[in-house]
């Protein structure tokens, strides 16, 4: 029951929020990172930390020299070793397990197994921290000046005009002024790049260098001879190894002992890799694309007019193109996130009264009727928050 306990903690890393209680700040890709791989290596650690699944992590058989509880305690804290050149092997007439016999030849030590909770738990982390900077760099700025306009659309149509008129002035007294904003996101989903690969590589060291081709060991594994094939699988994650030590005898020589340890925790192991290869390899080709994205978004004015258009259907083509003129990035990146969050209809008020505020007007094609006249700026109240960017942006 402990373990469903844990396991249910991890369930808040992937519950769906409305909007209407969360802004969304990122994109699915960005939120791939921190929610769902974040999940699935602390749900992970928590699989392979529970022994009651499996039993004792280790159990070690030897000529009953030394007790079971010592042998267990020093192959479990030092290494095991198998010998590759017995994997292919027959099984119960030349070798007892795969990888096993004589000891003589090439070694393959193994002494990660202890350490793959720890692991697994760091690698979480290090998902996660590229959101907890977002997190600090952004201040809740999409939550603040987006409140009560998320979610379901305003009761009525004053209402939602004048909340619109509001947001519009905000951007407006704040335009040219979010750059940096913009950097701080774009350094972040760089960040989740670079984090994704490193992990691979990070996990292929920390395996001996088994974790690059894993994936793809297993897949021809499945397509060759049964008498040919040595299970990838068994030989990155033996179940069964050999493990030496060394004692004084009644004498005062030397005693050399020869254990077998049975590793039932690697039965986990192995699923668990398996699974991590293929999520990471397509988390890394999705973080990629997203990062292509976004310097197509920096670099090329015509892209975010594709977006405004396609995604959002937001007005004509000239009333778009003046649009993206007046505005850079970082103020294009704020009204794409808002879109995220707001209902398209009203987001595409927003868009339209900017226009309109930005003298676009009747040039633009946007018609200049469809959204009211706006009160000066004296004579229009400000959401406290926004007027709390508005001075803070002034500094």
């Amino acid at each position: 029951m402990a373990v469903f306990g844990l396991v249910s903690s991890v369930a808040g890393f992937v519950k769906v929020r409305y909007l209407i209680d969360k802004a969304v700040i990122d994109n699915m890709i960005f939120r791939a990172h921190y929610r769902i791989t974040s999940a699935i290596m602390f749900l992970c650690c928590v699989i392979v930390s529970a022994n009651n699944l499996i039993g004792d992590p280790i159990n070690c058989v030897s000529d009953g020299a030394v007790s079971g509880h010592v042998i267990n305690t020093f192959c479990w804290i030092t290494y095991t070793f198998t010998l590759p050149e017995n994997n292919l092997k027959p099984v119960g007439t030349h070798v007892a397990h795969p990888g096993l016999g004589g000891d003589y030849g090439d070694r393959r030590f193994h002494s990660y197994y202890q350490w793959v909770p720890f692991m697994l738990f760091f690698q979480g982390v290090l998902f996660y921290i590229p959101h907890w900077m977002w997190k600090q760099w952004e201040e809740g700025k999409i939550r603040m000046i987006s409140e009560g306009m998320r979610g379901a659309t305003m009761e009525s149509k004053a209402e939602r005009q004048a909340k619109t008129e509001r947001l519009v002035q905000y951007v407006i007294e704040t335009l040219h002024l979010h750059n940096s904003y913009a950097a701080g996101y774009f350094f972040c989903e760089i960040l989740n790049f670079i984090n994704v690969i490193g992990n691979i590589f990070f996990v292929d060291t920390f395996l001996g260098g088994a974790f690059l081709t894993y994936g793809t060991d297993v897949l021809k594994f499945s397509n060759m001879n049964q008498e040919e094939r040595s299970d990838p699988m068994i030989e990155v994650f033996p179940r069964v190894t050999k493990c030496t030590f060394h004692k004084f005898g009644a004498s005062g020589t030397i005693q050399k002992l020869d254990a077998l340890c049975v590793l039932a925790l690697n039965i986990l192991n192995e699923k668990i890799y398996i699974f991590l290869w293929f999520w990471l390899i397509v988390l890394a080709v999705l973080s990629g694309l997203a990062v292509l994205y976004s310097m197509a978004v920096v670099l090329m004015p015509s892209s975010r007019e594709a977006i405004l258009k396609k995604r959002f259907k937001f007005g004509t083509p000239t009333a778009v193109s003046a649009l993206i003129r007046k505005t850079q990035v970082g103020d294009f990146l704020l009204l794409h996130l808002l879109g995220q969050n707001l209902n398209i209809m009203v987001f595409n008020e927003v868009l339209e009264e900017l226009c309109r505020r930005l003298q676009f007007g009747s040039s633009s094609g946007a018609s200049p009727t469809s959204v009211p006249s706006a009160p000066s700026t004296l004579e229009m109240p400000i959401y406290p928050e926004i007027e709390k960017y508005v001075k803070d942006t002034e500094i």
